[in-house]
């Protein structure tokens, strides 16, 4: 039997419209639910907000993407352990299964220090799967065109800590130039969660529809469908250069088709 694997999508997949903007999509495009990015929008930082917006589409959020951006570092509150604490409370009001957070940026000496055992006491004491997402190195300001840096502590690939949940972002990998198939064994059980986007291979998030670039993600869903995956899929593609509205609901439409068509549904 084929799993309905739920598909949703990204409000940050609108930007720059807001928040509601990606509930009314959703339901207009049959999408499964809402990933919620917490950032500047102030929609995406009101719980209230979101439920009502929830309740009058009628569709769910399927997950909370916690302020963990360099521009979201002032949302909130400027202290990171605080963001990720009040979006797992987030998540258990509005009913989402999955938070998702970045690793540690290499300066914040105190959080990174604590993050492995923070995530576990946030995922023990809520229920809430808290899935560290994969990263990409940027080039340093001053640096070649050709160098590149990490950000974050200890590296851009959450399994070289290991967590118990995982998010596999596919335009990460493309600006990573990592192998996202080998990343997504590597992640085993733990891939609860997946970014659906598409890269060219050049070393910055592009978040392409899915099919419009070099990632292999027809292979990886065609993977998680024959395996025991039971997590999430969100579409997180790029539509801020969109000429019309009307672009933007194709952008979107074609997404869902390619990650439903490729998931068997």
């Amino acid at each position: 039997m084929v799993q309905q694997i739920p598909v949703g999508v990204s409000t940050a997949s609108v930007w720059p419209l807001k928040a509601g903007s990606a509930f009314e999509l959703a339901a207009d495009l049959g999408y499964d639910g809402v990933e919620v990015m917490v950032w500047a929008d102030p929609v995406s930082q009101d719980v209230s907000a979101l439920r009502r917006w929830s309740r009058r589409t009628g569709v769910p959020v399927l997950s909370i993407h916690s302020p963990s951006l360099l521009i979201t570092q002032r949302v909130w509150s400027p202290d990171p352990e605080v963001r990720l604490r009040m979006s797992v409370d987030a998540a258990l009001e509005l009913g989402a299964r999955t938070v998702v957070v970045h690793p540690p940026f290499r300066w914040q000496r105190r959080y990174g220090d604590a993050f492995g055992d923070l995530v576990d006491e946030l995922e023990e004491s809520s229920g809430i799967e808290v899935a560290v997402e994969n990263m990409f190195k940027v080039r340093p300001p001053g640096g070649s065109r050709t160098s590149r840096v990490s950000a974050f502590r200890p590296s851009i690939d959450p399994t070289d800590v290991g967590f118990r949940h995982y998010t596999l972002d596919l335009s990460h990998t493309a600006a990573a130039g990592m192998d996202a198939l080998a990343l997504a064994e590597r992640m085993g059980s733990g891939l609860t969660h997946v970014h659906l986007a598409d890269g060219t291979g050049l070393p910055k998030d592009e978040h392409l529809v899915p099919g419009r670039g070099i990632e292999p993600c027809a292979e990886l869903l065609e993977k998680l469908v024959n395996s025991d995956f039971s997590g999430q899929i969100v579409l997180e593609i790029n539509t801020r250069r969109s000429p019309s509205a009307a672009q933007r609901s194709r952008d979107l439409a074609e997404s869902l088709l390619f990650a439903r068509f490729h998931l068997g549904q």
